[in-house]
């Protein structure tokens, strides 16, 4: 099953839900909105990311209103103090598989993966 962690208002998770259900494929949505991922998760998708600095949006909205460019901090603390901080979509096809952002030839590798 997929997983596809993101916003209700974000067009690049609008797009990987769309492409997954094109394909008749299950799927499980979380709006990182509502529900942050867990600690185990987000680490998770660090380890199949390479780092916490892939999964953090140094251009969204929550980082400028931080002014995140401009401060030391820990990436991974931040992330799970606001989740909003992600760099959406980020999508799953299991444990130790994720992509992050709009790249379609993953989720392309990640449906063949399920046929």
């Amino acid at each position: 099953m997929i997983q596809i962690f993101g916003t209700k208002k974000c067009k690049d998770t609008q797009k990987a839900l769309r492409f997954f259900k094109e394909r008749g494929i299950e799927l499980q949505f979380r709006d990182i909105a509502e529900k942050a991922p867990s600690p185990g998760e987000l680490d998770d998708m660090a380890r199949a990311a390479d780092g916490f600095e892939a999964l953090i949006d140094l251009d969204g909205a929550a980082a400028t209103a931080r002014g995140l460019r401009y401060m030391d901090y820990e990436v991974r603390e931040e992330l799970l103090a606001n989740p909003l901080l992600l760099r959406t979509p980020i999508v799953r096809a299991g444990k130790g598989t994720a992509s992050v952002g709009a790249d379609e030839s993953a989720w392309k590798r990640f449906a063949k993966g399920l046929d």
